[in-house]
């Protein structure tokens, strides 16, 4: 029976795609595959588009979004498009001074530091960004059967940007604040939690297929930090688009310590990157998810034969889990000198490897 919770876009013409398929572990033609940062510096087409025009300006003219999303659907006949935006946009639609400097990335004017900084973090309204919307509704209208994931920031990976002031290799101040002002951080990453969700859902209703939770920094944490400091707040934001219909996915890097407990956090896909091995990851993560992953993107600088072997050790370690229940990806993003033609080889071997 049908769920009524289900959004019209969750049953609507990519339903039966092979990347959808492969979220529900049903099974599927061939391995869908699609690659993190496929929207982007490594393809000539973005570059031209993108020229004159700040990151977070681009993200929010509908029409340029469309245009960036659909290159690498385009060029790479990959199964699912990413919707391009970043996850810092819905800090700036709250009002956050927020500006991404090529070379360095999101810096925070003035960093959250103190509980009195908190009440710059008010909620998000759908018409803080109609921008999202206008965009995801053309996407949705000009890819048909092709799927597009939504995404967003975890609480974790926004707080350390937002209390650094930008990216950060030790996250000094983060975790400063986690473990000498444990309130003032549970404050923090609770209302991140309800920006995010409401970020999400504002896709969601729009159309997105599915949705993925980029936490690019919460690797640097053991177990029990995350457990007891960040888990809580992620499962917030999952459990709040749980009765939607979309698949979530659940994404890290260098988070093979934690991938158990990024599984029992809420999602129905976690993400794999390359340092741990699609097997173990199945152990770690548990029955019932599906997995993500997880070629090291640098393998795609080595001649054709040698990433096609990759590749095929990859597809080999998944259909030894059962055949399905895996979306083929980069263990983490698209690097930005990567020759577009050998993602388009890589796809195609995929489709063609592990056609059913």
């Amino acid at each position: 029976m049908p769920n009524p919770a289900v959004q019209p876009a969750a049953r609507g013409r990519a339903y039966d795609s092979a990347f959808l398929r492969a979220c529900r572990h049903e099974p599927v033609p061939h391995t869908p595959v699609w690659f993190m940062r496929q929207a982007g510096r490594s393809l000539p087409e973005y570059l031209k588009v993108r020229e004159g025009i700040p990151m977070l300006e681009s993200c929010m003219r509908p029409e340029l979004v469309k245009e960036i999303t659909l290159q690498p659907v385009r060029r790479h006949k990959v199964d699912a498009a990413i919707f391009f935006s970043d996850i810092v946009v819905p800090l700036k639609a709250v009002g956050i001074d927020v500006d991404i400097k090529p070379g360095v990335g999101p810096v925070i004017a003035d960093p959250i530091r103190t509980k009195a900084d908190l009440q710059r973090l008010r909620p998000l309204e759908p018409d803080d960004v109609p921008y999202i919307t206008e965009a995801v509704g053309l996407l949705v209208d000009e890819l048909g059967q092709t799927p597009l994931i939504g995404f967003a920031g975890a609480p974790y990976t926004l707080a350390s940007y937002l209390v650094e002031g930008g990216p950060s290799k030790n996250h000094e101040r983060t975790k400063a604040m986690m473990y000498g002002e444990p309130e003032l951080w549970a404050e923090l990453v609770d209302r991140l939690a309800q920006i995010t969700s409401a970020f999400l859902k504002v896709q969601i209703a729009a159309g997105v297929s599915a949705v993925q939770l980029f936490d690019s920094w919460v690797g640097s944490l053991a177990p029990d930090d995350y457990r007891r400091s960040v888990m809580p707040a992620s499962t917030k934001v999952f459990d709040s688009v749980a009765d939607l219909g979309v698949p979530r996915i659940h994404f890290g890097v260098g988070t093979g310590e934690l991938l158990g407990l990024m599984g029992r956090a809420g999602a129905d896909v976690v993400g794999v990157d390359w340092r741990v091995p699609l097997g173990e990851a199945a152990r770690r993560v548990g029955l019932g998810k599906a997995l993500q992953g997880n070629l090291d993107p640098a393998v795609l600088f080595a001649p054709t034969h040698v990433v096609e072997t990759k590749a095929r050790e990859v597809l080999h370690a998944a259909s030894a889990l059962g055949g399905t229940g895996h979306i083929f990806n980069l263990g983490h993003g698209v690097l930005p000198s990567m020759d577009p033609d050998a993602l388009s080889r890589l796809v195609a071997f995929v489709h063609e490897a592990s056609a059913r």
